[in-house]
């Protein structure tokens, strides 16, 4: 049976930027703009409109910054998880809150990644269409071709029961991670202290037939320069036309 929608996030809020300089070199990568808002808020305010209650934000780089502007929030409570003194990807920034997550599936977000909803909130579908019986993870996926500002290979590919596999290394996908899921706590069973990303454990899920997609409705955009600011900026104008 499907669950209801998660009432914890976790929100990676702790890298360096580094493609995003000179914009980075003063403040860290969520809190640039655009259309206005920072790309944090963007996806914060997305959570709290979900339904998320508390959602777990993770900081490293210039974290004072992110800490004084997500002070100012009523909405959802947001439990700061310091990783100033080591950063532990996109893997370990989970165990390390995995206490305050709780033991329910919980949303699992790039505090950088952005996109233009279609009918139903992205976030909505995701919540709907997650299976804990038979799903570790279920991640949200763009097609490579039609999004704003991504110009690689690709992450996935995804057959017709919506299970994923990992592209190998000399192929190209059509599907890229757009940067949110709902995981299950069950993903981390045996995972390490410490640093580390999500990489094995997608693998490890996709292995034994638990990794699921999402394909996204609406324009996922790849901020990854400042370059592509202006046309993630101009795709958000087109969709309030």
């Amino acid at each position: 049976m499907p669950i209801q929608t998660p009432r914890t996030a976790m929100v990676l809020a702790a890298g360096l930027g580094i493609r995003m300089r000179p914009l980075t070199d003063s403040r860290p990568k969520p809190l640039i703009e655009v259309g206005g808002k920072t790309l944090l808020d963007h996806m914060l305010d997305r959570l709290a409109e979900a339904g998320v209650e508390t959602a777990v934000v993770n900081v490293h780089y210039l974290a004072e910054q992110i800490e004084r502007h997500v002070a100012k929030r009523p909405r959802p409570r947001i439990v700061i998880s310091d990783e100033r003194a080591q950063l532990l990807g996109t893997g370990g920034a989970v165990v390390k809150a995995l206490s305050t997550l709780g033991d329910q599936p919980f949303f699992h977000i790039n505090a950088d990644t952005l996109w233009v909803d279609g009918v139903m909130p992205n976030l909505a579908r995701l919540a709907q269409a997650f299976d804990p019986a038979a799903m570790d993870g279920l991640l949200l996926l763009a097609p490579t071709t039609g999004s704003i500002g991504y110009s690689g290979r690709g992450d996935f590919t995804m057959a017709t029961d919506a299970r994923l596999t990992r592209r190998n290394e000399r192929d190209v996908a059509p599907f890229v991670y757009a940067g949110a899921a709902i995981l299950s706590p069950a993903l981390f069973t045996g995972a390490p202290q410490g640093a580390f990303a999500l990489t094995p454990l997608f693998e490890r899920a996709a292995n034994a037939g638990r990794l699921f997609g999402l394909r996204l409705e609406g324009v996922w955009m790849h901020v990854g320069t400042p370059d592509a600011i202006a046309a993630a900026e101009a795709a958000f104008k087109a969709s309030t036309r």
